[in-house]
């Protein structure tokens, strides 16, 4: 039996992998096509097709018996979590964490100012051949509050830094202490929403997430304040936050939405002071020059038996 490692991206197209012929490894290239590269049983190390989708993700686990590592190449692990129940006992999950930082934070960035100093009412503006000027808010002197304090909730409050913002508040699962200051836990979320001109959500999709923001936590944001959401779609309650930016009460700048894809004609799409994004948080340049990196560093750890980064979840049989 082989011992296969199976990429979504051709292996001659990634230095620094093991030579297949010192490391006992055959690679085996599935983008999630309809026909698998080899029988899924001699696979050992499976990396996830990128964007392809839960049922992609997970098509393959069930005939993985000899598998050892699943590799996303997504910050989020929610779309493979319906298949692990049936890998063996000991399995390793790894996500990408430092694949997405950039590009996911870069377009925070961008949905944030793209929504306060009104450019899409200037691309309509354009259209409509109106000169549509005034007074629009700035990011310079509001507040911002990242919920979701991981790698890619600190890459975007690096981002923020030079944009002079009067306070970044920090929130994720529990309470710790950072470089750039204290990390309050979700169950601060009622003290702290009232204060922030802007909630970016970062946060990965679990169990206690799911629904996160509802009607109390959107109750509780103030009058015109934006919610940026570049987590994932079920961690936002749609018809709650439908409520909310239909009265004009909120704004919001979406990269991912419930459900999604959007489809036409949902009211989202026209929604008064809504912009969204097709889900392009880390679909950018960025993205293949970093994933290769990673998927390298992770295939040379497995093979030499050394430690592998990111771990998030090991299987129990």
């Amino acid at each position: 039996m082989t011992s296969d490692v199976w990429l979504p991206i051709a292996a001659e197209e990634i230095d620094g992998l093991p030579p297949a012929s010192a490391s006992g490894l055959a690679y085996r290239f599935w983008d999630g096509g309809p026909d698998f590269p080899a029988d899924p049983a001699d696979c050992v190390f499976y990396t996830v097709p990128y964007m392809r989708g839960g049922d992609v993700a997970v098509r393959p686990l069930d005939a993985m018996r000899s598998v050892r590592v699943v590799q996303t190449l997504s910050a989020g692990t929610d779309h493979v979590q319906p298949g692990l129940a049936a890998l063996p006992a000991g399995v390793r999950l790894c996500n990408a964490k430092g694949v997405h930082e950039a590009s996911t934070a870069e377009l925070a960035l961008a949905l944030i100012l793209a929504s306060l100093r009104g450019i899409p009412s200037f691309v309509d503006g354009r259209r409509a051949g109106e000169w549509r000027s005034g007074f629009y808010p700035a990011l310079a002197d509001k507040s911002v509050l990242i919920v979701g304090y991981g790698s890619i909730g600190a890459a975007v409050e690096d981002r923020l830094v030079p944009f002079e913002c009067a306070r970044v508040a920090r929130v994720a699962r529990s309470a710790r202490t950072t470089e750039r200051g204290e990390v309050r836990a979700l169950a601060d979320l009622p003290e702290l929403l009232p204060a922030a001109d802007v909630v970016v959500l970062s946060t990965p999709l679990t169990a206690q997430t799911k629904g996160l923001v509802g009607a109390d936590f959107l109750a509780r944001m103030k009058d015109g304040a934006l919610l940026v959401n570049i987590a994932r779609g079920p961690v936002v309650d749609t018809k709650a936050l439908l409520a909310e930016v239909e009265s004009g009460r909120l704004m919001a700048a979406l990269d991912v939405t419930d459900p999604e894809p959007l489809p036409a004609g949902h009211p989202l799409w026209h929604a008064p002071g809504v912009l969204i994004s097709p889900h392009v948080g880390g679909s950018t340049s960025a993205f293949m020059p970093r994933a290769k990196r990673l998927i390298a560093d992770q295939v040379t750890r497995f093979a030499a038996g050394r430690e592998l980064r990111n771990v998030v979840a090991t299987t129990g049989g």
